[in-house]
């Protein structure tokens, strides 16, 4: 299993004054609006931030998307290793599959694989 980008998540009240607030720092490209969760991104560098007002179906908020490119081979070694799931290996309807664990510093990532 390998991971392919990390992404932070930080919460928002309003994606809209995220947006203009991210904008003045030169990430302009908007890659992804749910309503609930948006990513803004530098055209140029690729780099990005994500906000999120509050998950859709998860429990809780995570800090941080990790996708990688066996989302299942992930699950079983978080469960293997014992780490806590916070929400349940799930194919959401926005076409990803994911589930989210608690880091042993308590963080909450989002461990995520876009399916085909």
């Amino acid at each position: 299993m390998k991971a392919s980008e990390a992404i932070t998540n930080l919460h928002t009240d309003d994606v809209e004054v995220a947006r203009e607030f991210f904008g003045f720092l030169g990430l302009t490209e908007e890659n992804m609006n749910q309503g609930w969760v948006a990513r803004f991104t530098s055209p140029e560098s690729g780099a990005s931030v994500q906000v999120v007002t509050r998950d859709a179906t998860a429990p809780e908020d995570s800090v941080m998307t990790i996708k990688v490119d066996d989302v299942d081979a992930a699950y079983a070694e978080a469960q293997r290793r014992g780490h806590e799931v916070v929400h349940a290996l799930t194919d959401e309807p926005w076409g990803i599959r994911r589930f989210f664990v608690r880091s042993p510093d308590g963080h909450v990532i989002n461990v995520a694989q876009h399916r085909t």
